[in-house]
């Protein structure tokens, strides 16, 4: 979680300064050619200038700066410092990339740029600008972050299990770096039970006995685990009552982390090691805005493909019984929330489409069969090709689901399966989606549950932007119509 965020900030940060860089270089070419050609008149005829000829050349000068302002450390955690040592290394940045630039030029002036010399005047142009245009962005980023955080936007909400000195260094830890987005919500004691009710002016909901009761009436999106040394023997059972419930864990391990075992993935926050057990591969970052790109592209545009023949599809489902067209059920997505899923309707009534949920609801030997003589004609053809579940695509859109995703379930299913089947609820980390890597490979309907989550899991550990496009390709050729569908 914590790399990923400092992953997606970095990247923001990069592309930003770089769009800058080019900005600052075509503005030092019209300043200096266009600006302060009467007062410093050029060697050339202005008519003569060119930008593609005269000016600083873009393809040295972006890479250069990007060392540079590397070289710097512009790009690592500023944490909370203050502003004036990072607008001290942007101009830093900035020089050390020109100087790089400069010699780079001159080194290669003759074989590249067909022995041009450039204006001096135009480099010193381009300095102050790109180092006060890149000083004022990081500013307005860094107001603008703060600005966010103290909204309360874009935050993830995590619970803090241990009221001891561990967990009191680690909710301080968070709170001092604010840059993450990572709010402590409350403690949890790492006592079987505490009458303590607060901890650092945060509440403190019951302890270890409570745990589930506390995740289920407290919901947060991860948990950090700050137990005593002297406790860690209890760390395998914590985890393993962790894996019920769809939260990122993280573990603050009471040592230090050249003691942890090479094969432990170890990060640090300011100088507090954070050992890394799980988390959603799209807790943030480009891929999470990525994907949900695609969703709003690919769901506007299949809606538009499938407009026609859903208008046909409903008037059939209107003259096939009593009813609405479409009926509506409650599933569960990212990080447990509940959302009500589009479908067409494909038995004689609706009754008989709830019905068939209570029954489901007793396990999977009660799901509905394909020759259940409540389901109608064009219902018996819509499930057998999927059709059915088209209106999901206005869940896509409103951002419920996704379009790729392990498939959406039921809450009364996901509390039996969590209990039975270790893994289970992992599923819970990413959006539930239309069609997945388990659909695609012919598990769909009365097929292998456990097969389903192996496919489901192996999805989520291996998720990608590249991968999601594979399995919407593969949905074209596989994901309609299946002998299992139905």
């Amino acid at each position: 979680m914590l790399k990923n965020q400092n992953r997606f900030f970095r990247n923001v940060l990069m592309g930003a300064d770089l769009g800058i860089v080019v900005l600052a270089n075509v503005l030092a070419y019209v300043v200096r050619f266009r600006g302060l050609s009467d007062v410093i008149p050029p060697k050339e005829d202005l008519a003569d200038i060119s930008y593609g000829v005269h000016a600083i050349p873009i393809l040295a000068l972006l890479p250069l700066t990007l060392i540079g302002m590397f070289s710097v450390g512009l790009y690592r955690p500023r944490r909370d410092e203050h502003f004036s040592r990072e607008a001290a290394a942007v101009v830093k940045g900035v020089l050390a990339g020109l100087a790089l630039t400069i010699v780079g030029v001159s080194l290669f002036r003759n074989i590249l740029f067909g022995g041009m010399q450039f204006s001096g005047w135009q480099y010193a142009v381009y300095a102050v600008l790109a180092s006060s245009l890149v000083v004022l962005w990081r500013l307005i980023f860094r107001v603008l972050v703060r600005l966010i955080r103290a909204n309360g936007w874009n935050l993830r909400h995590v619970a803090v299990i241990g009221t001891g000195r561990l967990g009191q260094v680690a909710c301080q830890t968070l709170s001092r770096n604010s840059w993450t987005g990572i709010k402590t919500n409350y403690f949890i004691s790492h006592h079987r039970v505490t009458k303590r009710h607060g901890c650092l002016d945060l509440p403190v909901h019951g302890g270890l006995e409570d745990l589930d009761k506390t995740l289920d009436t407290y919901p947060v999106s991860g948990v950090v685990i700050a137990l005593p040394g002297r406790m860690i023997a209890d760390l395998p059972r914590i985890l393993s009552r962790l894996e019920r419930h769809p939260v990122d864990v993280r573990i603050v391990p009471d040592t230090n982390p050249r003691y942890m075992p090479i094969n432990m993935a170890v990060g640090e926050l300011d100088g507090m090691p954070i050992l890394s057990v799980r988390e959603s591969p799209l807790s943030l970052g480009w891929g999470r805005i990525a994907k949900r790109v695609v969703d709003l592209v690919g769901g506007c545009l299949a809606l538009a493909i499938f407009a026609v023949p859903m208008l046909i599809i409903a008037i059939l489902v209107r003259r096939s019984g009593p009813g609405p067209i479409m009926f509506r059920q409650e599933r569960m997505s990212l990080n447990n929330q509940r959302f009500r899923i589009f479908k067409f309707r494909t038995m004689n009534d609706v009754g008989a489409e709830q019905q068939a949920l209570r029954d489901a609801g007793k396990g999977t030997d009660a799901w509905t069969g394909a020759d259940d003589p409540r389901i109608t004609k064009i219902g018996r053809f819509l499930r057998r090709t999927s059709l059915d579940e088209l209106p999901q695509l206005l869940n896509v859109i409103l951002g419920e689901m996704s379009l790729v995703g392990p498939r959406p379930e039921r809450p009364e299913l996901i509390v039996r399966f969590r209990e039975n089947w270790r893994g289970y609820v992992l599923r819970q980390n990413v959006k539930a989606g239309m069609t997945g890597w388990a659909q695609v490979n012919g598990l769909r309907g009365d097929t292998s549950l456990r097969k389903r989550l192996q496919y489901d899991l192996f999805y989520i550990r291996n998720w990608s932007l590249m991968f999601d496009l594979r399995i919407l390709w593969m949905t074209v050729f596989r994901g309609f119509v299946h002998e299992n569908a139905g």
